[in-house]
């Protein structure tokens, strides 16, 4: 049994007391506690800086895990969330209904395509994604079809860190391997990315389809798998693949939705209705936490029956909190007022051209770049703690994660900003 004291900040780094009482009883997201060093105090955000407590200013790279899409601490959001706390923080969804929400499902099914118009709130990406899950097996069950109870999912895709989410993600991801064997094993394939991969594709499809419920994929984009990019056509063959087998089609908007990859919802792209989709992150403009699993009519209408039992029995005891609702309405507000879609594709073409530099750089397997997403693909990063720390001291922060190099910012970064997050990636690599 191996013990340790906890790493402390470097001397020379001051920090306020509350950090030095609490930092001892935390555990953190992602992290060998006993070797990582110890985290970085924030005392405030705004826009995209974080303002850290020893006085160092950091622009932000990645946006909160992509959350903070208008930038920290936006005031059109925040005077929406003081108003609403004036009134009412919180009340049960149970049996009662509230006007943020109820406007906010409003406006999600409107901002939608086809027929997705029934909305169900929860708190999270991954408990979205359950619910989905939830909702197609109960969906096949309330129809007489109880062999069909299986997922198909796509190699390297992340859908979350709870039971179900996991099982439907890549399982060689090496965050998940401690938890494998919560949830049934699914039938994980290759995307259909090529020819070749296509018919594999297909012959997956056709042997599994008959136990199998759903389709379940990240539109476009694969993000905690490691960034991996798909063109509108891979929608489009899902699509066409839970049709042809009577599949729903389950597509997880967490990452990609609200303008990430360049259109609202990433589905957009391949002109592509999804059967069930989940939403979360930037729905709040990474206010508060906030998730929605959004289904189509006849998925709601199979729930419908004098049966009590038909019904769908879930309910988060924070689904639909009001001042989370209130934060989601305004970042909607937004949206139909500033022009992020033309700011997102602004983004692409700085991020195209500022880590353009990087092809050409040892150790470097790919650059891509897709809306306001910039990739870096190394063929490896031996220390990912000191490569952090390295753009930590450009006065930058950037997350690398198994061997890529990423930056998502705020849809409202200034351009110098974004000009000094790439020129950081720049020199960080060429560094070696």
């Amino acid at each position: 049994m191996h013990t340790r004291q906890p790493a402390k900040p470097p001397p020379e780094i001051s920090v306020p007391d509350w950090y030095r009482s609490g930092i001892d009883h935390v555990w953190l997201p992602y992290t060998q506690m006993q070797t990582t060093p110890p985290p970085l105090p924030v005392a405030r955000t705004s826009g995209s800086r974080i303002f850290l407590a020893d006085g160092r200013v950091l622009i932000d790279g990645i946006a909160s895990w992509w959350t903070a899409c208008h930038g920290y601490n936006h005031p059109h959001i925040r005077q929406a969330v003081n108003k609403q706390l004036e009134q009412m923080p919180h009340i049960m969804f149970g049996g009662l209904a509230h006007a943020p929400a109820l406007s906010l499902a409003a406006r999600l099914a409107k901002l939608l395509p086809g027929d997705l118009d029934r909305v169900f709130f929860s708190d999270s990406g991954s408990v979205a994604v359950e619910i989905a899950m939830k909702m197609a097996l109960q969906y096949r069950a309330n129809r007489g079809e109880t062999q069909r109870t299986r997922f198909i999912a796509l190699r390297g895709g992340y859908h979350g860190d709870t039971a179900g989410a996991m099982a439907v993600s890549d399982p060689d991801m090496g965050m998940h391997r401690p938890g494998s064997g919560l949830a049934p094993a699914q039938i994980v394939i290759e995307p259909p990315l090529d020819e070749r991969a296509l018919a594999r594709f297909d012959d997956a499809i056709e042997r599994h389809a008959a136990s199998a419920t759903a389709i379940i994929a990240e539109p476009l984009v694969q993000g905690a798998g490691g960034m991996i990019f798909h063109t509108p056509d891979v929608l489009r063959c899902l699509r066409a693949a839970a049709d042809r087998h009577g599949l729903l089609l389950i597509l997880d908007e967490i990452f990609t939705g609200f303008g990430r990859t360049g259109t609202l919802f990433a589905a957009a792209a391949a002109g592509v209705v999804a059967d069930i989709v989940t939403l979360s992150k930037a729905l709040t403009g990474g206010t508060l936490a906030l998730a929605a699993t959004v289904a189509r009519r006849h998925v709601y209408e199979a729930f419908l029956a004098e049966d009590a039992a038909r019904a769908l029995m879930h309910g988060p005891t924070f689904m639909a909190n009001p001042l989370a609702c209130a934060a989601a309405n305004a970042s909607l507000d937004l949206f139909e007022r500033a022009p992020h879609l033309e700011e997102v594709a602004a983004i692409g073409e700085i991020l195209s051209r500022g880590l353009a530099p990087c092809r050409n750089l040892p150790g470097v397997r790919d650059v891509r770049v897709m809306g306001a997403i910039g990739v870096v693909e190394m063929a490896r990063i031996a220390d990912l703690e000191g490569l952090r720390r390295r753009f930590v001291e450009k006065g930058v922060f950037v997350r690398p994660f198994g061997n890529v190099i990423y930056l998502t910012p705020a849809f409202t970064i200034a351009v110098q900003d974004l000009e000094t997050l790439t020129r950081a990636v720049v020199e960080v690599v060429r560094e070696g």
